[in-house]
Parts: C-alpha cells; structure tokens; sequence
C-alpha cells in the first residue's frame, strides 16, 4: 500500500517536471498551469525545509551536556 503511494507520487512528480519542460517549449495552457502549480509547490517545499533548518540551529534536539555523539564508547577496536 504505501509503495503504491510513493509511486503514484513519484509518477506527479515526473509528470510535473514534463509539463515545467513542455510549458517552457510553449505548450498548451493546460500544461503552463500544472507547470506554475509545480513550481508552485517546489517553493513551499523549498520554504519548509529552510525554516526547518532554523528551527533546528535555534533548538538543539537535546539539551543533555556532555560531548555529544551515539553515547557509546570505545574506539571500534
């Protein structure tokens, strides 16, 4: 079920990608929408994932002192 998701978003995002292309080639009206609304949706994206960044800097996910890392020791030998 959920590979069928993936791929069913991964057949939007190609066909997306396709109309950003054919839109650019001046293609039909139809194809400037799902390319605006593509781009569209890139940018928000592109947005969430900046502010996330920040977010993250500002707040460290753990506020434990120490060096930090797994928590394990030893040296792998």
């Amino acid at each position: 079920m959920v590979g069928a998701v993936l791929v069913g978003l991964l057949v939007l995002v190609l066909a997306g990608c396709g109309c950003v292309v054919w839109a650019q080639r001046g293609g039909p009206r139809w194809a400037r929408v799902v390319a605006a609304v593509t781009l569209g949706a890139g940018e928000l994206l592109r947005g969430a994932a900046r502010s996330r960044r920040r977010r993250e800097r500002r707040d460290p996910p753990f506020l434990g002192g120490g060096g930090g890392g797994d928590g394990g020791g030893g040296d792998g030998a």
